[in-house]
C-alpha cells in the first residue's frame, strides 16, 4: 500500500488493504482490476446523484472556463449570491443568512462561535457552553469534538476538551410512547433549568444520528425541544451535514418536525459530492446580534475557499436536479423498498433495523456478526462500509432498480450464511 498517503480513522501500522477506483458513473465504482461496484454508501452520503452526472460535470466546467476561485475578502461573485439565496429560498423559513465554508466540521465550528458569540455580543458572556445528544457525533475539528459524544473519535483528545452536558433521545424511535418523549423532554429541561446561564446553545442531529448508529428518533421531541430552547435563552442549532438534501425523506430533516432551527449547518450532499463546501445560516435575530460600528462586534471567521465558485456552482446545478427529477419521490421509493425487505426481516444476531428515506441500518448483537463483511460484500459486488457492530446502506437516489434489489439481496444473504 502507498503509504505517503494518511488515511482516515486508520491505524496505518496495519496496512489495511485499499480498493483503488479508476472510473465510477452513477452508482458504480470500477477499481485498477475491472470490478465494478456498487456503491451503497454515496461517499460517505455525499454522491447523491451517483457519479459522472453530465449535467454536474458541465456546470463545474462552465463555471472553471470564467474563474475557479475568488476570494469573499472584498470581492462577490454571482454563484455565491445565487447559491446564498436558492439556500435560503428552500430551507426552513426564517433562515435568511448564510455563511459559506469548507466542510461540515468547520460549519459546525462555525455555528458554535456563532452562538457563543451571539451571546457575547448581547452581553452574556457566561453563556459558553453547549448541551448536545449523547451518541452525538458533529465532526473532528476540536469544537466539533466538545459537542461530540463517541470516544472512538476522542480518546486522544479527552484530556483537553471542555465538554459541555449531554442528553438523551426518546426511546421508542420515529413513533416513540408520550412517556418515552416525556421521560427525555424531562432530561433536557433539568439541564436547561439548572445552566441555562451558562449554555449557548443545544445543537442536535434532528431524527438521525448518523456516526452514532443511525440512531432514529420521534420529530415530536425536537418541536418540544425548541420551544423549551425558547424558554430558557438556548439557542438551537441542527446540524443537518448528513440529514440535510433528503436523506430522511425530508429535503430537510427539521420538516418532520416542522420547526426553523436559530441555526442550520450543511454539508455532504450540498454539493452533490463534487467539491468539499458547507454553509452554515441563521435567523435574522442572531444575524443582527453581529451588527455594529466596531469589528469586535463582527464575525470575525473566513474559510479561504468560502463560497467557492465551483463549489456553488454545482450546488446551484444539483439543487435543479433535485427539484426536476422529483428526488423525494425517489427516495420514497427506495424507502419503500427497504421496509418491503427488512421490516419483518428477524434474525438471531440481529439487535434491530431501522429504515428512513434512503437509509437502512441493521445493528448486530455483536461486532463479530459484522467481522468479514468488507469482502464478502466486494465479492457480491458492493461496496458497503459497516463499521463498529452496525452494517448499513445510504445509496445515491438515482440508483436503479436492479441495483438497489442487488444491494438488498446482498444484506440479506448476508445473514442467511449465519443460519
Amino acid at each position: 500500500m502507498n503509504n505517503k498517503v494518511w488515511y482516515p480513522y486508520s491505524q496505518m501500522q496495519l496496512n489495511e488493504s485499499r480498493y483503488k477506483v479508476v472510473h465510477a458513473e452513477k452508482e458504480y465504482i470500477t477499481l485498477d482490476n475491472g470490478q465494478r461496484l456498487i456503491d451503497g454508501v454515496s461517499s460517505w452520503w455525499a454522491a447523491i446523484h451517483g457519479y459522472n452526472h453530465l449535467e454536474l460535470n458541465e456546470a463545474l466546467s462552465n463555471q472553471a472556463n470564467k474563474f475557479a476561485h475568488i476570494m469573499l475578502g472584498g470581492l462577490t461573485h454571482k454563484p455565491a449570491e445565487s447559491f446564498a439565496e436558492k439556500l435560503v429560498q428552500i430551507t426552513p423559513k426564517g433562515l435568511n443568512h448564510v455563511f459559506f465554508s469548507d466542510s461540515g466540521s468547520v460549519a459546525v465550528e462555525v455555528a458554535l462561535k456563532m452562538a457563543i458569540q451571539y451571546w457575547s455580543n448581547k452581553g452574556k458572556k457566561a453563556k459558553c457552553k453547549f448541551v448536545s445528544l449523547k451518541k452525538a457525533y458533529h465532526g473532528d475539528t476540536f469544537k466539533a469534538m466538545e459537542v461530540g459524544d463517541d470516544s472512538d473519535y476522542q480518546n486522544s483528545y479527552n484530556h483537553i476538551l471542555n465538554k459541555g452536558f449531554y442528553t438523551s433521545i426518546p426511546k421508542g424511535g420515529f413513533n416513540c410512547t408520550k412517556e418515552e418523549l416525556q421521560e427525555a423532554l424531562l432530561e433536557l429541561e433539568s439541564i436547561l433549568k439548572a445552566h441555562a446561564n451558562e449554555i449557548a446553545g443545544f445543537i442536535v442531529e434532528p431524527i438521525m444520528q448518523g456516526a452514532g448508529g443511525f440512531q432514529i428518533y420521534s420529530p415530536e421531541y425536537l418541536t418540544e425541544a425548541k420551544k423549551m430552547c425558547s424558554d430558557f435563552n438556548v439557542l438551537f442549532i441542527a446540524d443537518e451535514v448528513a440529514t440535510g438534501f433528503g436523506r430522511t425523506g425530508k429535503l430537510f430533516a427539521c420538516e418532520h418536525a416542522g420547526i426553523t432551527p436559530d441555526i442550520l449547518i450543511l454539508g455532504k450532499a450540498l454539493t452533490a459530492g463534487y467539491i468539499g463546501h458547507a454553509a452554515t445560516l441563521s435567523t435574522d435575530i442572531v444575524y443582527d446580534a453581529f451588527l455594529g460600528s466596531t469589528y469586535e462586534e463582527a464575525f470575525m471567521h473566513g474559510p479561504t475557499f468560502m463560497g467557492n465558485p465551483l463549489a456553488c456552482a454545482v450546488g446551484l446545478k444539483s439543487y435543479e436536479i433535485f427539484e426536476r427529477e422529483d428526488y423525494l419521490n425517489k427516495i420514497k421509493h427506495i424507502e419503500t423498498q427497504f421496509k418491503v425487505a427488512f421490516s419483518d426481516y428477524q434474525h438471531e444476531e440481529i439487535y434491530e433495523i431501522r429504515i428512513l428515506g434512503c437509509m437502512v441500518v441493521i445493528e448486530t448483537k455483536s461486532e463479530k456478526t459484522v467481522k468479514g463483511f468488507k469482502p464478502y460484500a466486494i465479492k457480491k459486488g458492493l461496496w458497503l462500509r459497516p463499521f463498529g457492530k452496525y452494517i448499513y446502506a445510504t445509496p445515491p437516489y438515482t440508483i436503479s432498480e436492479k441495483s438497489l434489489q442487488s444491494l438488498i439481496l446482498g444484506l440479506i444473504e448476508w445473514f442467511e450464511m449465519k443460519k
